[in-house]
């Protein structure tokens, strides 16, 4: 129990990862948190950040070229990997039972995202946590038109890819002492990243307060 505790952990811990797996590892974690629904709990925004910066100084044995084309490549073909899988499944995924790899409420959170964005819920939900893996799933689950899904999964692909592995590049070849402050970057952007889902439960929480306040004075 203890070795799989261990496990866990260093799959949660991005410098392990990109220390330890390199490029294979950045690439297989990015194609299952955005299209495998069991990938929710994987590091994403900040294993990019991270994967960018450790290119500029030379801590991983592959160039910012070849790490960014597979990042984006992984990233869209996770897309096109879970709107198959919602696309086949649609109505049974929200009949399954939760599990310890599957949670029903993030399936009706990510129908609600998408319900609030349309379309464009696939480039939005590219930089939110658990909407970046079920949002491509209820994609297929409604049958979105497979020309627009391509044209979202490619374009939310590149800002993704984009952003954060360029910016974490281009921040360690200008200031190379920032992997110095590695922890605090880390636990801004994993901040930063979780703040829309931390405002989303909150107004579903004080919506379901407001309702049940309502309903106790009707009766």
């Amino acid at each position: 129990m203890q070795d799989l505790w261990l496990s866990f952990q260093q799959l949660m811990d991005p410098e392990y990862l990109l220390s330890h797996g390199g490029f294979y590892i950045v690439v297989l974690i990015v194609f299952a948190e955005t299209g495998l629904f069991f990938g929710f709990f994987l590091p994403g925004d900040y294993l990019l950040f991270l994967a960018g910066l450790f290119c500029a100084l030379g801590k991983i044995d592959v160039d910012i070229t070849t790490m960014y084309l597979g990042i984006l490549a992984a990233g869209i073909l996770g897309n096109f990997t879970g709107y198959w899988f919602g696309y086949r499944t649609g109505p049974v995924l929200f009949k399954r039972k939760d599990s310890l790899l599957f949670k029903r409420k993030y399936v009706i959170m990510a129908e609600e995202f998408y319900q609030k964005y349309g379309g464009t819920a696939l480039i939005i939900g590219r930089f939110v946590p658990i909407i970046r893996t079920f949002a491509p799933i209820f994609a297929g689950v409604v049958k979105l038109n497979f020309r627009k899904f391509v044209i979202y999964n490619v374009v939310g692909a590149f800002l993704w890819a984009s952003l954060l592995t360029l910016t974490g590049y281009f921040l360690g070849v200008k200031f190379p002492t920032i992997i110095n402050y590695v922890e605090y970057i880390i636990v801004g952007l994993i901040v930063i990243a979780f703040l829309p889902i931390v405002i989303a439960l909150l107004k579903r929480w004080l919506k379901s307060k407001k309702e049940n306040k309502t309903n106790s004075n009707i009766s």
